[in-house]
């Protein structure tokens, strides 16, 4: 746990598969408050850390946490995606880390309109700097497009039946809260709570964040570039939420694993991916679908 009371998903295992203990650069793609990154440093005095973050908020949450290493840190408030471009000597990194779920910092801000477990504005941007917020989307997207974006990214069986009923409403008044779109949704889904059951809203949440932040694009090349870039020896380990995320991770992997279209440059380290115990979920339910995968540069 972080001074802040945040807590990393699967952090010893992600250290262990870093081998986070060598002299080094380590980069964190996805900083967030820092938690991975503050254990890395502090056990491992020989490290210096580079960390993206495209939430400004976030970023300025991990400086503090990391304030005793800043002589050993330094910080983008920008996408992971941008870090091949880095004029960075990527000969000295070592390790490389991608937690790709949202934060709790993120989730519990109403403001922010991540969850619709609480009153706020439909935003799900990460990005500031992003003029596409959710509220937009539904607003502007077609009915089509919308159905696309629940089904797809979403996984929601009445992706066409919601579509149009968001539709009609906005014909209406604009959808610009979370509790308005959450209503639509149990109206449309005719939600009953089942054990072991996503609730529907969840599901429309996700597939909206997703597309408002563009999570999924170019993950793939985003991988291979950077396996591209860093040395042999050199680790990638990412943490996925959510299986849409995680079959492209696994798929890249294992392609770029194999001889499937040039020789392997890339050996796994995870056949199966590491999953947190139940000790961890009990402390930290939100880490529950965390699935880790790991690799080496060969």
């Amino acid at each position: 746990m972080s001074g802040d009371g945040h807590i990393p998903a699967l952090l010893d295992e992600v250290l262990q598969l870093l081998k986070a203990d060598r002299e080094g650069i380590y980069i964190d793609g996805t900083l967030g408050l820092g938690g991975h990154a503050r254990e890395l440093l502090q056990r491992n005095p020989r490290a210096s850390l580079i960390g993206f973050d495209q939430d400004e908020m976030s970023l300025l949450a991990a400086e503090h946490t990391l304030k005793e290493f800043a002589d050993r840190v330094t910080l983008y408030h920008s996408d992971f995606r941008y870090l091949p471009e880095l004029d960075l000597d990527f000969s000295s990194v070592k390790g490389v880390l991608l937690d790709l779920g949202i934060s709790s910092f993120q989730l519990d801000d109403p403001e922010r309109g991540f969850s619709y477990s609480q009153e706020g504005p439909l935003d799900m941007r990460m990005d500031l700097r992003n003029k596409t917020t959710a509220a937009r989307i539904l607003d502007k997207s077609s009915e089509p497009r919308l159905a696309q974006i629940f089904w797809e990214y979403g996984e929601l069986r009445q992706s066409r039946k919601l579509a149009s009923a968001i539709v009609s409403r906005r014909k209406v008044a604009k959808i610009a809260t979370t509790t308005e779109l959450f209503r639509i949704v149990e109206d449309v889904c005719r939600w009953r709570a089942q054990k072991g059951k996503t609730h529907p809203a969840a599901r429309v949440f996700q597939a909206l964040r997703i597309e408002v932040n563009q999570e999924l694009k170019d993950l793939d090349i985003f991988l291979r570039r950077l396996t591209r870039k860093i040395p042999t020896g050199a680790r990638l380990a990412v943490i996925s939420f959510h299986s849409l995320e995680d079959r492209i991770v696994k798929h890249t992997f294992a392609q770029m694993a194999s001889n499937w279209d040039a020789s392997p440059t890339l050996k796994i380290l995870t056949k199966k991916p590491v999953v947190p115990s139940p000790q961890e979920v009990s402390r930290n339910f939100r880490s529950r679908s965390a699935k880790l995968r790991a690799v080496e540069k060969i």
